[in-house]
């Protein structure tokens, strides 16, 4: 198994397809068969505003089209797909969004323009990096350790290890890593006084990239998802990762949260169920929530807003939701356009949750300018956005 061939049914994160040619580490197969791989990424925590990729807030390209799987209504995915919780009224919908600036480039004739990156064999010194292959070379055990070669370069402390899967059926991008959740972990880095000291829980948490990042400040972390394989991998990345934790700190949890159901699992014999100790710590003290590139499906959107509703009257304290999300552009036969339906139907729920008046709370909605440094390597791209939702009483 020299190389890994991807059919057309699968998702493949652009976190991968951004260096093509690294040579993976696949340590295991996960309960699922699908290949598990090691892979390590740098913080740079000494360094400034100006990184390798561009200058302030990383490398702001405008990519006009991101290739990616249309979504779809039937499918199994992470926690929210296919229900309507209770305790939210949302019911936002495409055309309340609106097309809002998909910016779509045509040709004279009318045509979508696909402006193409160019190959390196045809350009002698190429911007982009190389993508002539869409597939990792995979070391095996018993091969040079290239991994812990780079580990012995640099400390210890520079480096995150996270066990992720690459290509898999949308029901499983929870087990890639995504750039959004890289994304919001550059403004962790840069916002650790924020984070200093706090309980914090983020949901949709996948392989624990973000969770992990957030743990290098945060008092306690819960690392929430569903399915006990994706959940057992978070796991193990804490246990790779655990040098990172803040002293003192209460480190992450690993715990599911489903977020069709109302309330917590206390069942001691379900895995990562959650004890009434944890129970009491999350809503006495939570007062920051965390969502990194979960807003692919309409569902699963409005699942995602009923939770962050639920919690926000639960919680004893104030509290902030920063969200992480990709505004990805692509072609409907529907429309016969270019759209981007998910981050319409995320930007109507942002609406919605700001009209919102229970006399209970209050939810302010703002935007989060992309100003801040690079920490982590990755392509920064103009599509990456972050949003702020402060969660105060009601007036």
């Amino acid at each position: 198994m020299d190389e890994v061939t991807f059919k057309s049914d699968t998702v493949l994160s652009d976190v991968h397809l951004y260096t093509p040619n690294q040579r993976h580490l696949m340590v295991r197969l996960n309960s699922m068969g699908q290949p598990v791989f090691l892979s390590q990424f740098k913080l740079l925590w000494n360094q400034d505003s100006q990184t390798d990729s561009g200058t302030m807030g990383g490398d702001h390209r405008d990519v006009p089209i991101e290739e990616t799987p249309a979504r779809t209504g039937s499918t199994g995915s992470p926690p929210g797909h296919g229900h309507s919780g209770a305790g939210f009224p949302l019911q936002a919908g495409v055309h309340a969004a609106g097309q809002e600036g998909t910016g779509a480039q045509l040709d004279e004739d009318g045509d979508l323009d696909v402006v193409r990156r160019p190959r390196a064999a045809s350009d002698p010194d190429p911007v982009w990096p190389p993508r002539d292959k869409v597939h990792p070379m995979i070391l095996a055990q018993e091969e040079e350790d290239v991994l812990g070669d780079k580990a012995q370069e640099s400390s210890t402390h520079n480096i995150i290890k996270i066990e992720h899967t690459m290509a898999t059926p949308l029901e499983d991008v929870g087990k890639q890593v995504w750039r959004g959740a890289l994304f919001l972990a550059d403004y962790i880095l840069f916002q650790r006084d924020l984070f200093q000291g706090r309980t914090v829980l983020e949901l949709g948490a996948g392989t624990g990239f973000t969770s992990i990042i957030a743990a290098t400040a945060a008092q306690t972390v819960y690392c929430t998802d569903v399915g006990a394989d994706l959940l057992a991998t978070c796991q193990r990345n804490i246990a790779l990762n655990s040098h990172l934790t803040a002293p003192g700190g209460g480190g992450v949890k690993v715990r599911e949260l489903d977020w069709l159901k109302d309330d917590l699992c206390t069942d001691p014999e379900v895995p990562f169920s959650w004890s009434e100790e944890d129970i009491s710590d999350l809503y006495d003290h939570t007062t920051i929530l965390l969502a990194a590139e979960v807003f692919y499906d309409d569902d699963l959107t409005d699942a995602l807003f009923k939770t962050l509703f639920r919690f926000a009257h639960r919680l004893k304290n104030a509290c902030t939701a920063i969200l992480s999300v990709e505004k990805r552009l692509n072609f409907t036969l529907s429309h016969l356009d270019v759209t981007c339906e998910a981050y319409d139907h995320f930007r109507a729920c942002l609406r919605q949750l700001e009209q919102l008046q229970d006399g209970q709370l209050r939810f302010a909605v703002e935007p989060v300018e992309a100003a801040f440094p690079q920490r982590l390597e990755y392509e920064r791209i103009r599509q990456l956005e972050l949003w702020k939702i402060f969660v105060e009483p009601g007036t």
